[in-house]
């Protein structure tokens, strides 16, 4: 069975102003803007990829704002994982414009959770 790993996890705090994030951690914090979809920023520091948070006024693709973004290395073995175990699969999987592929999962509190894999590497 091939080893799974998380690259990547991401806070996604939603908001309807998104011009209060780019002033408290943009301008103020000094974080980049690394992703800009309209409907979510994310800003990290690009030379490091270990800060990063977004703020999204939907989940895209009109899905909610999930709680937290896990990325990894192979959607589809956990999406089979997931579904193995018993937990909710509440969207996806989807190929989504961005190429990014995804499905969202409840964890077991009850937070919505958006597990992704880069087509592109």
């Amino acid at each position: 069975m091939k080893a799974i790993y998380v690259k990547r996890i991401v806070a996604n705090i939603p908001t309807s102003d998104t011009a209060a994030a780019e002033l408290f951690y943009g301008k103020i914090l000094g974080l980049e803007v690394l992703m800009d979809h309209s409907w979510i920023t994310t800003y990290g520091n690009d030379e490091k990829m270990d800060v990063q948070v977004s703020f999204a006024t939907e989940g895209g693709s009109g899905t909610e704002v999930p709680d937290l973004s896990v990325e990894v290395n192979d959607v589809d073995a956990v999406y089979h994982r997931m579904k193995e175990s018993g937990f909710s699969v509440e969207y996806g999987p989807a190929d989504e414009p961005w190429n990014v592929c995804r499905f969202y999962v409840r964890d077991p509190f009850g937070k919505l959770i958006n597990i992704l894999q880069h087509q592109n590497g």
